[in-house]
Parts: structure tokens; C-alpha cells; sequence
């Protein structure tokens, strides 16, 4: 019964409208100020600060203090996680996703400093077509071919090749694979330390650059 209890708790956290906006705000892994999330979520400074310390109890949310000010973050992947559960279970209805859902969050976005959206799933799927990796059981095993590509790519492949595997995710708009872990946070660092793509201010949504789409064409076979 404990179980119980403490998963409906989680659940009614969540699924308040205003919480849930925030929690959907921190969700690219960022920290954000109380001032930034009550906007996000559309409610006053008092009512954010009480969800925010509801969160936090909970577990859902760790506090990064700087100076005088206190930043929210997700507390963990598996908070990140719940939350794209929770969207592809939503979106169960592809026309409401297609109309209620911003095309630029489904044409590129980070979960949690991992890419998904349509960008994300095409990293993977280009990973796949180029036998670099194939997919069991939501578990993303990696090719000698997939490793020397992300290592010619720039990324530190070491850990990967004594363990040649990362996780993925249901890709929520998409209703496909993405790369996530420790190797899908490495290929979203590498495209933006290239300048392959750009973070849109005040959103998880991403574009790709002009020089992304050449760079990706070049090195993936993706024409974006």
C-alpha cells in the first residue's frame, strides 16, 4: 500500500497543469530561476514557490543555489524520463499532437541534453541505415562501424568500447527511437561545440545551422 501511496502522490505532483509546465521547462536538463518557471507555468511568484518546494520535497526537483538566487532542476534522468513517458502516452492521438504541439519542438529539441524530435530520431535512424548500430529492446547496440563514426565524428568512444551500448527513448512526437545516455548527451555537445546547431533562447526547441545541414549531410547522410 505504501507503493501505492507514494506513486499517487508523484502522480497528482505532476499532473497539475502548472507544475507540469515547469517540470516541461527544466526538461532540456537547464536550471532555471522560480521567476522564469512562474512565467513558464503562468501562475504568481507565491504559487510557483509553493509548487516549486512541493517538487522539490518530492524529489522531482533539486535547488542549485548561486549567490542570492536559487535555481530549479530536474533531480535526475528518471524525473526527465517520466516526463517523456508521460508525453508519448499523452500523445497517443497524432492529430492533437500535430495541432497542439510547437512545430519547432517537434522538428528539433533536447530531452534532458540528449536531441529528439525529428532531428534526433534521424541521427539514430542514420546510425542504423550505415549499420552502425541496431536496436533490441529499446537498447541501442553499437557496430565496430558505429564506433569509428562517432569517433571521426569527435567523440570520446572509449567507454563505449568496452561497453558498446546506450540507452534510447520513445520518442514522443516521433513515436520512434532517439539515442539518449551518455552517447546520445556526447552527439548533442559535439553538433553544438561545431556550431551544428543552435539552442532557441526560452525553449527546448533546436535548429540546425547552415553549416549543420552540410555537416550532417557530410558526415551522417542526413539531408535536413
Amino acid at each position: 500500500m505504501t507503493h501505492d501511496i507514494d506513486i499517487a502522490r508523484i502522480a497528482a505532483l505532476v499532473g497539475e497543469p502548472a507544475r507540469a509546465a515547469m517540470l516541461l521547462a527544466l526538461g532540456d536538463g537547464r536550471a532555471l530561476p522560480a521567476g522564469e518557471l512562474a512565467a513558464c507555468a503562468g501562475v504568481s511568484a507565491a504559487t510557483a514557490s509553493g509548487h516549486l518546494g512541493a517538487m522539490r520535497d518530492a524529489g522531482l526537483l533539486d535547488v542549485v543555489p548561486q549567490g542570492r538566487h536559487r535555481y530549479y532542476r530536474l533531480a535526475s534522468a528518471q524525473v526527465a524520463a517520466l516526463l517523456e513517458s508521460l508525453m508519448l502516452v499523452a500523445a497517443q492521438n497524432p492529430a492533437r499532437v500535430s495541432s497542439h504541439v510547437d512545430p519547432l519542438l517537434q522538428a528539433g529539441r533536447t530531452c534532458y541534453s540528449h536531441l529528439a524530435g525529428r532531428l534526433g530520431v534521424a541521427l539514430c535512424d542514420a546510425l542504423i541505415a550505415r549499420d552502425g548500430l541496431r536496436i533490441d529492446d529499446d537498447i541501442a547496440r553499437f557496430s565496430t562501424e558505429g564506433i569509428r563514426l562517432l569517433e571521426d565524428f569527435g567523440i570520446d568512444m572509449r567507454a563505449l568500447r568496452r561497453q558498446a551500448t546506450s540507452k534510447t527513448c520513445i520518442d514522443w512526437s516521433e513515436r520512434r527511437h532517439h539515442l539518449s545516455g551518455p552517447t546520445g548527451v556526447a552527439i548533442y555537445r559535439r553538433c553544438l561545440q561545431l556550431g551544428w546547431v543552435r539552442h532557441h533562447l526560452d525553449s527546448r526547441a533546436v535548429s540546425v545551422t547552415k553549416i549543420g545541414a552540410k555537416g550532417l549531410q557530410s558526415t551522417f547522410g542526413l539531408a535536413m
